[in-house]
């Protein structure tokens, strides 16, 4: 197994476990996020990442995430991510979307973060198309 496959494994199961400290160690200390479709969410060290998933086992105290499939590059791996559980305030919480982590010496240094909460209320393709064509929010 390759070592981008297999630090990517330990996030899942750390996540999945809720261990905090061993997911935050999956990461490097220098890690950067970026966020293309919302740039102003990027950022940098694993600090972040601590905070990131203080908030969501909080919030979310059954989150269960799970790779949907992934393609390794080298040194590149490409991850599609789904997560769910039920929100303290007992509403669902389901998030889906594509993760490319780059991955050095068994830890994360660099994410393309494409992770989106699931939305089901928008409607069909053409209703978002329209949306899209209008200048109004997708």
């Amino acid at each position: 197994m390759a070592p981008s496959v297999k630090v990517i494994e330990e996030l899942v199961a750390a996540t999945n476990a809720h261990d905090l400290d061993r997911l935050v160690d999956c990461f490097s200390p220098s890690y950067v996020n970026v966020t293309p479709a919302h740039p102003a969410r990027g950022f940098t060290g694993r600090e972040q990442v601590r905070r990131n998933w203080t908030s969501i086992f909080a919030a979310v105290p059954d989150i269960v995430t799970r790779v949907v499939a992934s393609i390794d590059t080298d040194g590149q791996l490409w991850t599609e991510w789904e997560m769910s559980g039920t929100r303290t305030d007992g509403t669902s919480h389901a998030m889906a979307g594509v993760i490319i982590f780059g991955v050095e010496q068994d830890h994360i240094v660099s994410a393309r973060f494409y992770l989106e909460p699931v939305e089901t209320l928008s409607g069909d393709a053409d209703a978002a198309v329209g949306r899209l064509n209008s200048g109004s929010r997708p």
